[in-house]
């Protein structure tokens, strides 16, 4: 293997408390009071989203027919406490490198969070302009490398937007198993992932 590719949400850091928030918020809404939606019910509609390996917030204004989506809060995101040290012992023997459905200013949050200086490529949908699973984010993230795919490992918590879609290319996958993403076992069956892990601390064991 010569480049790993890590994948951000859910995988380098946690999204609970922006998820938490955004259904608070949509529940907030006069559309949402007037059709008795809670925050609750919103949160289990994104967990149903996952399963199903659809966009999980979109999917969710699409199916109650809001007219506006609150937005995400990343500043509520928090870093996973084992990120620095698994990516600076993975660092030493690969190329690191970030395969993200992100909005714009990824570089400054992976700066903010002091993971930055171990990743040498940082893909973007917000930079090309294209959104995992289409696999021309990744074929991108490849060429950037001058990588194969068969040299090459997407580490992702979903398998509908990161593993499934780098095997396709003939690069290895990793499910990480955290956040909305480990409910798709039905997938994972479906599609399975070369490694699966709990946690960032595993794939020492496995790199």
């Amino acid at each position: 293997m010569k480049t790993l590719f890590f994948d951000v949400g859910y995988t380098l850091v946690n999204e609970d408390a922006v998820w938490l928030r955004r259904c608070k918020d949509q529940a907030a809404t006069e559309e949402a009071k007037k059709l008795g939606i809670s925050a609750e019910d919103m949160y289990h509609e994104i967990e149903k989203a996952t399963i199903e390996g659809l966009p999980q917030f979109r999917t969710v204004i699409e199916r109650f027919k809001f007219s506006h989506m609150m937005p995400y809060h990343h500043e509520l995101e928090t870093m996973y406490e084992d990120a620095p040290q698994v990516l600076k012992v993975l660092s030493e023997k690969y190329e690191l490198g970030v395969i993200a459905n992100q909005a714009e200013g990824l570089r400054e949050r992976l700066q903010s969070f002091g993971l930055l200086q171990y990743f040498k490529y940082v893909i973007s949908s917000w930079d090309v302009k294209v959104m995992k699973p289409d696999i021309r984010i990744f074929e991108h993230a490849l060429k950037a490398a001058n990588c194969q795919p068969q040299d090459a490992v997407m580490i992702g918590d979903r398998i509908d937007n990161d593993t499934a879609p780098a095997q396709s290319l003939g690069m290895k996958a990793v499910w990480i198993k955290q956040g909305f993403g480990k409910l798709q076992t039905a997938l994972a069956a479906a599609n399975p992932p070369d490694y699966e892990v709990e946690k960032l601390t595993e794939l020492l064991k496995i790199f």
